[in-house]
């Protein structure tokens, strides 16, 4: 298989094969890594590709499997680490963590409630720390786009985060 004929086959799956990245990896950079991996065993393996019934689907899986390798192995062994390196809590910190916890797990469930495109943003910008110009270019919306969806975003989780901190204390 020539250049032309891989790019002819394989570059129509690039912007399904990103999504996938960005969806399992979180962020772009990250995204885009594995998406540039993929091309790669792809290309040392496009003699062997002409036997594959659907592209896409071979390629999907492909960026999945890579994806997940790259999540194992950056996941840390814990029982590696010595005791003084486990950073423990103190007794007067173990009730402060715990309810920070239980703060960033609401907001994370706030955050999956959100409209898709809320929620792209919001992670891409807050979690993610993107700049306005790489959400554009991801998302394809405008600047004033991006700010007004971040903006409703913001103030509805702040809202919903209100009312479940109230309705918890009373």
């Amino acid at each position: 298989m020539d250049a032309a004929s891989f790019k002819q086959q394989f570059l129509p799956c690039h912007a399904k094969l990103y999504r996938v990245a960005f969806r399992l990896m979180g962020n772009v950079q990250d995204a885009e890594d594995m998406v540039q991996e993929a091309y790669l065993k792809l290309w040392k393996k496009r003699d062997e590709l002409s036997e594959v019934a659907s592209i896409e689907a071979y390629c999907v899986t492909l960026i999945k499997n890579l994806c997940y390798d790259s999540l194992r192995a950056c996941r840390p062994d814990e029982d590696s680490r010595l005791p003084e390196e486990l950073n423990l809590p103190t007794d007067s910190n173990i009730a402060r963590e715990i309810e920070q916890k239980d703060e960033a797990r609401q907001v994370k469930r706030l955050i999956g409630q959100l409209p898709r495109s809320q929620q792209q943003i919001i992670l891409l910008r807050d979690v993610n720390d993107c700049s306005y110009e790489e959400i554009e270019q991801v998302t394809g919306l405008t600047a004033v786009n991006i700010r007004v969806l971040l903006s409703r975003a913001r103030k509805k989780i702040r809202e919903q985060f209100n009312e479940i901190m109230n309705y918890e204390s009373k």
